[in-house]
């Protein structure tokens, strides 16, 4: 008898215990129960008295390409198994997104979790900005790069989704140098990065400023002056911007200072600040905590910490607290440093083995052990 039903997707109420086949042979054993019901379903479907249609998708997945070696895990976490190492140039499917990992699923149809890092990543898109012709009513932007849509202008603030290449937009108003306020074809309101790479903005279409038509939740453009938090809050948001252009980028102990081409901890550090608010912080780690105790403004309780203070750290002993029990954390010598990304995160850098230029979790590891103080450099 020819296959009557192929490439189908059958859904049956669970109690019969019928499953799925899309062109396979599954092995069951079955009740006289459930005998009856698939003879009866099959009767139905010969003489035309049942309709199979193709069970609804449960997600639509994003198409993207690994851009740098990332290991695949059982789950969302980094003590979770690993599967295997995904390689550069392999195409994978994003399934969804938990707290810092992507749900994916790699040619093989095999699932697992990544982290959700950009770096990893390319989202790619079936359609490309060229082939866009019809603008939408009052658009004057249209996305070249899947990119975040964001609740705020920061990196930290939650992601809304992911804007597809193609998507025609209206930027209303431009943050600041690294953000954009843009509201997408269903009026939604979020900001995204000013990043070349991602928007095609139409010229002179654009204000500086933020104006009425910004995200609700995100804080108005700052007016103060800059001894103000609201303004210190705005340098802030501009330095962790511009150290998370530098995701990815090489580590090197002892890195030339007139170069981006390779980071260590202090040299990061301070190319952030330079980027950002064209302040030039002492060469060194130890240098730069000097500079933020002459601040006066510095904390040995990492739970005081802010958005965007310095981290300073001592040499590493062990992976548990008991290695560094009984030490006294104020004679140590700085050897590490970073900026502190709230919710127990750092970005920072300090070896290749680690992807260069990276965020990492602070709390319960041996960066929280090893933390001596942290401040404000503003």
């Amino acid at each position: 008898m020819p296959r009557l039903v192929d490439e189908l997707t059958m859904v049956v109420v669970a109690d019969y215990g019928i499953i799925t086949t899309t062109g396979e042979a599954y092995s069951m054993k079955y009740t006289m129960k459930q005998k009856v019901a698939a003879a009866t379903v099959t009767a139905a479907i010969m003489f035309g008295s049942l309709t199979v249609l193709p069970a609804p998708a449960a997600y639509a997945a994003q198409a993207a390409e690994v851009t740098w070696g990332v290991n695949m895990r059982t789950a969302p976490s980094a003590s979770g198994d690993v599967i295997r190492m995904l390689k550069k140039g392999e195409s994978i499917s994003i399934i969804d997104e938990t707290g810092s990992w992507y749900k994916i699923s790699d040619a093989s149809g095999k699932v697992g979790y990544i982290s959700s890092n950009t770096k990893y990543t390319d989202m790619v898109s079936g359609s490309s900005a060229q082939t866009v012709t019809a603008a939408s009513a009052g658009s004057n932007a249209v996305v070249k790069k899947s990119v975040s849509f964001r609740k705020g202008p920061s990196t930290s603030s939650s992601r809304i989704r992911y804007m597809k290449a193609g998507e025609q937009v209206k930027v209303t108003s431009k943050y600041n140098s690294y953000w954009y306020a843009v509201t997408d074809a269903n009026g939604v309101k979020g900001y995204v990065s000013t990043q070349s790479q991602y928007l095609s903005v139409g010229s002179g279409t654009v204000s500086s400023g933020t104006t009425n038509s910004g995200s609700a939740t995100a804080p108005s453009a700052p007016t103060q002056t800059p001894s103000t938090p609201a303004s210190t809050n705005a340098s802030v948001e501009k330095v962790i911007a511009a150290g998370m252009k530098y995701l990815g980028t090489p580590y090197e102990f002892g890195s030339n200072r007139n170069t981006t081409a390779t980071f260590d901890c202090s040299d990061f550090v301070r190319q952030a600040f330079k980027d950002a608010l064209g302040i030039t912080l002492p060469a060194d780690s130890r240098q730069q905590g000097e500079y933020v105790k002459n601040k006066g403004n510095y904390t040995t309780n990492i739970n005081n910490l802010k958005r965007g203070d310095l981290m300073f750290f001592m040499s590493y002993k062990g992976s548990s607290a008991s290695a560094y029990s009984g030490i006294n954390k104020s004679s140590q010598k700085i050897t590490h440093c970073g900026i502190y990304l709230g919710d127990g995160k750092i970005l920072h850098t300090y070896s290749n083995e680690s992807g260069g230029v990276t965020t990492s979790v602070v709390t319960g590891k041996h960066w929280e052990y090893r933390f001596l103080f942290g401040g404000s450099a503003l």
